[in-house]
Protein backbone atom coordinates (compact mmCIF):
# COMPACT_ATOMS: atom_id res chain seq x y z
CA UNK A 1 0.00 0.00 0.00
CA UNK A 2 1.39 3.62 -0.64
CA UNK A 3 1.79 6.06 1.54
CA UNK A 4 -1.07 8.32 3.06
CA UNK A 5 -1.29 11.83 1.85
CA UNK A 6 -2.71 14.03 5.09
CA UNK A 7 -4.95 16.96 3.55
CA UNK A 8 -4.19 20.41 4.09
CA UNK A 9 -5.38 23.44 4.27
CA UNK A 10 -3.46 26.26 2.05
CA UNK A 11 -4.62 30.24 2.69
CA UNK A 12 -3.92 32.69 0.74
CA UNK A 13 -5.44 36.08 2.07
CA UNK A 14 -9.40 35.69 3.07
CA UNK A 15 -9.93 32.78 0.97
CA UNK A 16 -8.27 29.41 -0.27
CA UNK A 17 -9.01 26.16 -2.06
CA UNK A 18 -9.66 23.48 0.47
CA UNK A 19 -7.06 20.35 -0.56
CA UNK A 20 -7.90 16.90 -0.07
CA UNK A 21 -6.70 13.38 0.48
CA UNK A 22 -7.55 9.92 0.51
CA UNK A 23 -6.63 7.55 3.09
CA UNK A 24 -4.38 5.72 0.83
CA UNK A 25 -2.24 6.45 -2.44
CA UNK A 26 -0.73 10.09 -3.59
CA UNK A 27 -3.95 11.48 -5.26
CA UNK A 28 -5.42 14.90 -3.95
CA UNK A 29 -8.91 16.19 -5.41
CA UNK A 30 -10.51 19.76 -4.74
CA UNK A 31 -13.73 19.58 -3.40
CA UNK A 32 -17.14 20.48 -5.41
CA UNK A 33 -18.94 23.92 -4.37
CA UNK A 34 -22.75 24.63 -5.30
CA UNK A 35 -23.41 22.85 -8.63
CA UNK A 36 -22.34 19.72 -7.06
CA UNK A 37 -20.71 18.12 -9.94
CA UNK A 38 -17.43 16.84 -10.97
CA UNK A 39 -15.83 19.68 -12.58
CA UNK A 40 -17.16 22.50 -10.08
CA UNK A 41 -14.53 25.13 -8.38
CA UNK A 42 -12.63 24.18 -5.35
CA UNK A 43 -14.51 25.41 -2.00
CA UNK A 44 -12.79 28.23 -0.39
CA UNK A 45 -12.52 29.22 3.17
CA UNK A 46 -12.38 32.32 5.04
CA UNK A 47 -9.52 33.59 7.25
CA UNK A 48 -10.10 35.86 9.59
CA UNK A 49 -9.46 36.92 13.53
CA UNK A 50 -12.48 36.78 14.73
CA UNK A 51 -14.58 34.03 12.79
CA UNK A 52 -16.81 32.06 14.97
CA UNK A 53 -15.64 28.68 13.32
CA UNK A 54 -12.48 26.57 14.56
CA UNK A 55 -12.64 24.37 11.76
CA UNK A 56 -12.75 25.30 7.99
CA UNK A 57 -15.45 28.59 7.38
CA UNK A 58 -16.33 27.88 4.39
CA UNK A 59 -17.13 31.07 2.00
CA UNK A 60 -19.29 29.36 0.02
CA UNK A 61 -21.64 27.07 1.88
CA UNK A 62 -22.24 23.58 0.92
CA UNK A 63 -26.11 22.77 1.04
CA UNK A 64 -27.18 19.30 2.72
CA UNK A 65 -27.86 16.71 0.06
CA UNK A 66 -30.98 14.85 -0.37
CA UNK A 67 -30.07 11.26 -1.00
CA UNK A 68 -31.32 7.53 0.11
CA UNK A 69 -29.21 4.45 0.96
CA UNK A 70 -29.18 1.83 3.64
CA UNK A 71 -28.48 1.29 7.05
CA UNK A 72 -26.60 -0.85 9.00
CA UNK A 73 -30.07 -2.38 9.94
CA UNK A 74 -30.42 -3.18 6.13
CA UNK A 75 -33.32 -0.18 5.87
CA UNK A 76 -33.39 2.84 3.77
CA UNK A 77 -32.38 5.74 5.31
CA UNK A 78 -33.22 9.20 4.02
CA UNK A 79 -30.13 11.69 4.51
CA UNK A 80 -31.75 14.82 4.09
CA UNK A 81 -35.12 13.90 6.04
CA UNK A 82 -33.61 11.76 8.88
CA UNK A 83 -31.15 14.51 10.02
CA UNK A 84 -33.09 17.79 9.89
CA UNK A 85 -34.08 18.00 13.50
CA UNK A 86 -30.20 19.20 14.85
CA UNK A 87 -26.42 19.71 13.52
CA UNK A 88 -25.33 17.10 11.45
CA UNK A 89 -21.94 15.60 10.63
CA UNK A 90 -21.81 14.10 7.23
CA UNK A 91 -17.96 11.85 6.48
CA UNK A 92 -17.46 9.75 3.33
CA UNK A 93 -14.83 6.94 4.00
CA UNK A 94 -14.58 2.84 4.44
CA UNK A 95 -14.09 0.61 7.26
CA UNK A 96 -10.50 -0.47 6.07
CA UNK A 97 -8.95 2.65 6.13
CA UNK A 98 -5.81 2.63 8.24
CA UNK A 99 -5.47 6.20 9.42
CA UNK A 100 -7.65 9.30 8.17
CA UNK A 101 -10.77 7.44 9.02
CA UNK A 102 -10.52 5.57 12.49
CA UNK A 103 -8.97 9.43 13.32
CA UNK A 104 -11.91 11.28 12.42
CA UNK A 105 -14.43 9.17 14.02
CA UNK A 106 -12.75 9.58 17.04
CA UNK A 107 -12.38 12.92 17.06
CA UNK A 108 -16.30 13.01 16.36
CA UNK A 109 -16.89 11.07 19.78
CA UNK A 110 -14.51 13.39 21.74
CA UNK A 111 -16.27 15.76 20.27
CA UNK A 112 -19.44 14.94 21.33
CA UNK A 113 -18.29 13.97 24.65
CA UNK A 114 -17.17 17.61 25.11
CA UNK A 115 -20.17 18.86 24.20
CA UNK A 116 -23.37 19.82 26.24
CA UNK A 117 -25.29 16.62 26.37
CA UNK A 118 -28.08 17.72 24.95
CA UNK A 119 -26.14 18.93 21.86
CA UNK A 120 -24.33 15.53 21.76
CA UNK A 121 -28.39 13.89 22.15
CA UNK A 122 -29.72 15.89 18.98
CA UNK A 123 -26.33 15.63 16.52
CA UNK A 124 -26.46 13.09 13.62
CA UNK A 125 -23.03 11.37 12.79
CA UNK A 126 -23.22 9.53 9.46
CA UNK A 127 -20.33 7.78 7.52
CA UNK A 128 -20.99 6.87 4.39
CA UNK A 129 -18.99 4.04 2.97
CA UNK A 130 -16.56 4.76 -0.10
CA UNK A 131 -16.18 0.84 -0.43
CA UNK A 132 -19.57 -1.19 -0.81
CA UNK A 133 -18.30 -4.67 -2.03
CA UNK A 134 -16.54 -4.54 1.54
CA UNK A 135 -19.19 -2.38 3.73
CA UNK A 136 -21.92 -4.35 3.93
CA UNK A 137 -24.46 -2.80 6.79
CA UNK A 138 -23.17 -6.00 9.21
CA UNK A 139 -19.62 -4.42 8.79
CA UNK A 140 -20.32 -0.70 8.80
CA UNK A 141 -22.76 -1.45 11.63
CA UNK A 142 -19.47 -3.12 13.89
CA UNK A 143 -17.12 -0.82 12.85
CA UNK A 144 -18.96 2.16 14.26
CA UNK A 145 -19.80 0.52 17.61
CA UNK A 146 -16.12 0.78 18.38
CA UNK A 147 -17.06 4.83 18.25
CA UNK A 148 -20.27 5.05 19.98
CA UNK A 149 -20.89 2.90 22.36
CA UNK A 150 -21.12 4.97 25.74
CA UNK A 151 -22.46 8.12 22.99
CA UNK A 152 -26.06 8.94 23.64
CA UNK A 153 -26.61 8.79 19.93
CA UNK A 154 -25.35 6.26 17.42
CA UNK A 155 -23.24 6.62 14.62
CA UNK A 156 -25.35 5.90 10.91
CA UNK A 157 -23.65 4.05 8.51
CA UNK A 158 -24.75 4.26 5.14
CA UNK A 159 -24.36 1.58 2.07
CA UNK A 160 -25.40 1.22 -1.49
CA UNK A 161 -24.69 0.03 -4.40
CA UNK A 162 -21.55 2.02 -6.40
CA UNK A 163 -23.92 4.38 -8.74
CA UNK A 164 -25.56 5.02 -5.50
CA UNK A 165 -22.56 5.57 -3.76
CA UNK A 166 -21.02 7.80 -6.53
CA UNK A 167 -24.48 10.09 -6.59
CA UNK A 168 -24.05 10.72 -2.58
CA UNK A 169 -20.74 12.05 -2.63
CA UNK A 170 -21.13 13.96 -6.05
CA UNK A 171 -25.23 15.22 -4.38
CA UNK A 172 -22.64 16.13 -1.26
CA UNK A 173 -20.04 18.40 -3.00
CA UNK A 174 -17.36 15.98 -2.44
CA UNK A 175 -14.92 14.25 -5.15
CA UNK A 176 -15.63 11.09 -5.84
CA UNK A 177 -13.50 8.09 -4.64
CA UNK A 178 -11.27 6.42 -6.80
CA UNK A 179 -8.77 3.32 -6.10
CA UNK A 180 -11.49 1.17 -5.02
CA UNK A 181 -12.95 3.76 -2.39
CA UNK A 182 -9.34 4.26 -0.70
CA UNK A 183 -8.96 7.64 -1.90
CA UNK A 184 -11.24 9.90 -1.06
CA UNK A 185 -12.43 12.72 0.45
CA UNK A 186 -11.36 13.38 3.70
CA UNK A 187 -13.86 16.57 4.37
CA UNK A 188 -15.84 15.99 7.44
CA UNK A 189 -19.01 18.51 6.85
CA UNK A 190 -21.22 20.12 9.61
CA UNK A 191 -24.53 20.89 8.63
CA UNK A 192 -26.98 22.94 10.75
CA UNK A 193 -30.79 22.56 10.48
CA UNK A 194 -31.23 25.37 8.05
CA UNK A 195 -29.66 22.90 5.70
CA UNK A 196 -26.37 24.31 5.13
CA UNK A 197 -22.66 23.90 6.02
CA UNK A 198 -20.80 26.74 6.65
CA UNK A 199 -18.05 24.60 8.26
CA UNK A 200 -15.66 21.70 7.62
CA UNK A 201 -13.21 20.02 9.31
CA UNK A 202 -9.88 18.15 7.56
CA UNK A 203 -6.92 15.77 9.75
CA UNK A 204 -5.26 19.55 10.53
CA UNK A 205 -8.72 19.82 13.10
CA UNK A 206 -9.44 17.99 16.19
CA UNK A 207 -12.07 17.27 18.38
CA UNK A 208 -11.82 20.06 20.06
CA UNK A 209 -12.47 22.06 17.13
CA UNK A 210 -15.56 19.98 16.44
CA UNK A 211 -16.96 20.67 19.58
CA UNK A 212 -16.42 23.86 19.79
CA UNK A 213 -18.30 24.42 16.04
CA UNK A 214 -21.24 22.10 17.30
CA UNK A 215 -22.11 24.23 20.33
CA UNK A 216 -21.83 27.35 18.00
CA UNK A 217 -24.12 25.59 15.19
CA UNK A 218 -26.14 24.19 17.74
CA UNK A 219 -26.82 27.82 18.79
CA UNK A 220 -27.43 29.16 15.25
Amino acid sequence: MSSVTRPALAALGLAAGLLLAGCSGDADATGGGHDHSATSAPATVESADDDAYDGLHLADPYQKPEFTLTDSAGAPFAFADRTGTGPTLLFFGYTNCPDVCPTTMADIALALRKVDPAVAAETSVVFVTTDPTRDTPDVLGAYLDQFDADLPTPFIGLTGDQEQIDQAQLAAGVPLAEDMGQTHSALLLLYGTDGEADVAFDAGNTGADIAHDLAVVAAE
